[in-house]
């Protein structure tokens, strides 16, 4: 079973995954973008997404939806590297959680504070129910939704 601090570990150390959504307009076929992200308080992704974006059209028609993050310096052997797929329901972040969302977004990525003026972007959040994390060879598992939120308390 993978270890709960190297899950939170890698969502901590990189700053962007890859969105797949299911595609509105191409009959429910899985679509992929890249996608920074952040994390809420609950240690769950928050992404800046635009209303004009394909992937937003899709989460608009069906909001389920996967991140994968990897550990970017495994690229040269990804399949040898730690990588998480989270899979959830995206949601608008609405008060309360609002204003830190933003903050703990700008935070990570302080060029987004252009996009959030053009008012076209908005702020979602991915609701974690359930996640597989691979570490590498024989260390990988999945866990709930409980156990993904139980250990972002513990750091």
């Amino acid at each position: 079973m993978p270890d709960d601090l190297t899950i939170r570990a890698l969502l901590d150390t990189e700053t962007s995954g890859v969105l797949a959504t299911l595609s509105a307009r191409r009959d429910g076929w899985p679509f992929a973008s890249v996608a920074p992200y952040a994390l809420s308080d609950a240690g769950e992704p928050l992404l800046l997404l635009s209303r004009l974006a394909e992937h937003t059209r899709n989460l608009q028609a069906d909001a389920r939806a996967s991140l994968l993050v990897q550990d970017h310096a495994s690229l040269s052997e990804p399949q040898a590297g730690a990588r998480v797929t989270i899979l959830g329901q995206i949601e608008t972040v609405i008060e309360p959680e609002l204003q830190s969302a933003r903050r703990r977004y700008l935070d990570r990525h302080p060029q987004a504070a252009a996009y959030l003026e053009l008012g076209d972007f908005q702020l979602y959040v991915l609701r974690v129910r359930e996640a597989r994390f691979i570490g590498g060879f024989g260390d990988m598992g999945w866990m709930d939704a409980e156990r993904f939120h139980a250990y972002q308390t513990h750091i």
